[in-house]
Order: structure tokens, then sequence, then C-alpha cells
């Protein structure tokens, strides 16, 4: 765990729950893609740039969840490095209590405030084409979160963020989170036909052909959208549709994975709704869904 792994002439990853990019400048500077779970990732982190004699110039966050940020304050304490984040990503970066209060849709209690939903605060910037090293291109990823992206190297390495999950994963997870569906699709869709030398998923393996995972991917959430539409043949409340897909999955309740699958039940929900695959109606003020 945290080996630094070369997948082109100036681009690396660093082997960790959630993948690190790493691209030189071809000097002795070095630009970070996301930066670990927290304090002690960022801490292994900055042990592999002393190790190699690397400057680190900036952290680059392809979106906001903790654990892809959640190394940010312990580097930018110790380097004095800048931190980009796109769009609503920065201030999520900058206010983290966000997270966890978006998840659960109120000021989160204790068992949600921790690092695994909540990062240490840092100073982050606006991230554009303008603050990349030359030869990195940004891509839009959205629909994991709301404005993730990921980066394509000058040596056509692309880096994928949580844009999609290994079969191992949505095979233990059954629900892997998703914020808009729609564009989550469309992502999925469009990263299928992607081409490049090498891709880095955040959480799969590395592959020089990412089509079949994308492809298991998009038909992992037809089958749920599938599975939800199926479940309200019957009008039923959002609390009796979590209930029924945690029982039909397998899954244990807590409250973390209350909140995450929770959160993502919502957004499919409202994908259908939006799609006229569900209507929605109050009863003895009772919200109510049911298949169309």
């Amino acid at each position: 765990m945290y080996e630094l792994e070369q997948v082109g002439a100036k681009s690396y990853y660093i082997n960790c729950p959630a993948k690190i990019g790493l691209f030189g400048d071809g000097e002795n500077g070095v630009y970070l893609i996301d930066s670990g779970n927290d304090k002690d990732a960022g801490r292994k982190v900055r042990q592999i740039l002393d190790k190699n004699g690397w400057q680190l110039k900036a952290i680059l966050n392809t979106h906001s969840n903790a654990d892809h940020i959640g190394g940010n304050k312990y580097l930018q304490g110790q380097t004095g490095c800048k931190i980009y984040a796109r769009g609503i990503e920065r201030d999520f970066t900058e206010h983290p209590i966000l997270e966890p209060s978006f998840l659960y849709g109120g000021y989160p209690c204790k068992d949600l405030r921790h690092k695994f939903l909540l990062a240490q605060e840092s100073t982050a910037e606006y991230l554009d084409e303008s603050v990349l090293p030359d030869g990195m291109e940004m891509i839009p990823l959205p629909g994991h979160f709301f404005d993730m992206v990921g980066f394509r190297t000058a040596d056509n390495v692309v880096f994928l963020a949580d844009c999609l999950s290994s079969a191992e994963t949505l095979e233990k997870y059954k629900i892997g989170f998703i914020y808009d569906v729609e564009g989550y699709l469309k992502t999925l869709e469009a990263v299928e036909k992607m081409q490049a030398a090498m891709f880095v998923p955040a959480h799969a393996e590395a592959t020089d052909n990412i089509a079949p995972l994308a492809r298991l991917n998009i038909e992992k959430v037809m089958e749920i959208a599938e599975k939800i539409t199926e479940l309200c043949c019957e009008p039923l409340s959002f609390e009796d549709i979590l209930k029924r897909l945690f029982d039909d999955y397998e899954l244990k309740m807590n409250f973390e994975q209350y909140v995450l699958v929770g959160s993502t039940v919502r957004s499919y929900l409202s994908w259908l709704k939006d799609n006229g695959k569900l209507s929605a109606e109050f009863d003895e003020n009772r919200l109510l869904w049911k298949r169309v």
C-alpha cells in the first residue's frame, strides 16, 4: 500500500484506497491529483516526494469527497503548496462540513462527523485550465459529485477519479454513491468511448481498456433504477424503498450507509420522476412514490 507506480514518462499514481495521481513537470516539480483520505495519507505522500527529491507544486483535487482531500491540510502545511478544486468542489474543500451536512440533509450528528465523511479544512483556489501544468487537460466528469473532473496528462494517461467502480466494489457494496444519475450515465458513456495509453480510476485497477468496466457500471445503474421502479408498483415512502433495497441487496444499515445510499436513492427517485417512470404524491402528510 502507498507504493509508487509509473504509468507514463511523467505520470505516476500512488496505490492506496483512493489512488493519488502524480505528474512531473520535467524537472523536480510535481503535481498531485488528490491527496488521500487523512493526515496519515498525506504523511506517506510526503515521504514518497522526499525520497524522490520532488517538490510539490500543487494539489489538483478531482472532487471534494473526504477520501480525496483528506491529506490536503497536512501537505499544504508542510510544503505551502497551492490547492485547486473545481466549482462547488472548492467550497466543499474549504468548508468540509458541507459534505456530511449535504448527505444527511441537516446538521450531521457525531456519528457522521468523522474523517470518512469530514476532512480537515484546507485553503483552495478555483481550478481552471490556466493553473494546469503544460500538457495536462481537464476532463469534466459530472454525476458522482457536483463538479468532479479528471485529467489527461501529456503522456496520454487519464485519471478518472470516482466516475466508475471496480467489479469487486460493485459486488460488495451493490449501490455506489451517485449525486446526479443522468449526469453520471452521460459521463460513463463518454468514458466508455475514450482512448488513452492508460486509465487510472481511483477505485479500480489501472488499465489500457476502460470500456468493459464503464459498460459494467452503466448496467449496474440501470439495474438499480429498474429495481426501484419495480418496488414502487405500490405507493411507498422513501424509508420503505430504502429498507427494501437494503433487505434485497443484503446490505447492513448504519449511519454512513444510511446517508450514502439514502442520498443516492433520492437521486434515483428524482431522475425516475423527471423521466416519467415514477410519480410522487402526498398522502396523509407522507410523500409516496409509485410507478407510472
